[in-house]
């Protein structure tokens, strides 16, 4: 296996920035022999547990599928398009579901938002732990939800590809392609519409 060089990967930022969110990245080529340990687990859940959300309701819930369980077979089958050519050799995939109304039905409309907020803080501790993450927005809900047992008012968001970084080679093309391309964002001017 020959993975990639990861000081290739570092972002290129205008100001600088803790060195997680510099080598952040979403690979797709994982080490299919890399293993998630229980306190790992428990460590990215930690990190999205102590994440802020509005009124402190915290209404994020997560399916923690490891590879080699049914649970990660149910996941990964629910996965659409190229997203289930390389999600395979990821260590874990991690379905992460917005509570957007409670037991009653009262809607929690920043929801969602309170999730990204304890997904990113999964994520930058998941780059600070040695291991990299991806998120994907392309997957059959219904058939997930059904398969958990999920109920009303809990809304699977995406889903996080969790593992050691593998063999971009590995990747079919065009996936292997994108892999190795330079990283880019757009310039800060045209993202903020206004700073005093």
């Amino acid at each position: 296996m020959t993975p990639l060089d990861l000081t290739t990967r570092r972002a290129d930022t205008d100001a600088p920035l803790i060195t997680p969110l510099v080598e952040r990245w979403s690979p797709r080529a994982y080490d299919p022999a890399a293993e998630l340990s229980d306190d790992d687990v428990r460590t990215l859940l930690e990190a999205a547990r102590w994440a802020p959300s509005a009124n402190n309701l915290q209404p994020w819930r997560f399916i923690v599928a490891r590879r080699g369980t049914e649970a990660f077979t149910t996941v990964h089958d629910a996965l659409l398009g190229f997203n289930q050519a390389w999600a395979d050799s990821a260590a874990a995939l991690i379905v992460n579901i917005a509570e957007v109304a409670d037991e009653s039905g009262a809607p929690r409309p920043w929801a969602k938002y309170d999730l990204g907020q304890a997904v990113a803080h999964l994520t930058v501790q998941a780059q600070h732990d040695d291991l990299h993450t991806h998120q994907m927005g392309g997957f059959d809900g219904a058939r997930l939800a059904e398969a958990f047992g999920l109920r009303e008012g809990l809304e699977i968001v995406s889903i996080t590809a969790v593992g050691k970084v593998g063999d971009a080679d590995a990747l079919p093309e065009p996936l292997r392609e994108r892999e190795v391309a330079p990283r880019r964002r757009k310039p800060l001017d045209e993202l903020v519409i206004s700073a005093a």
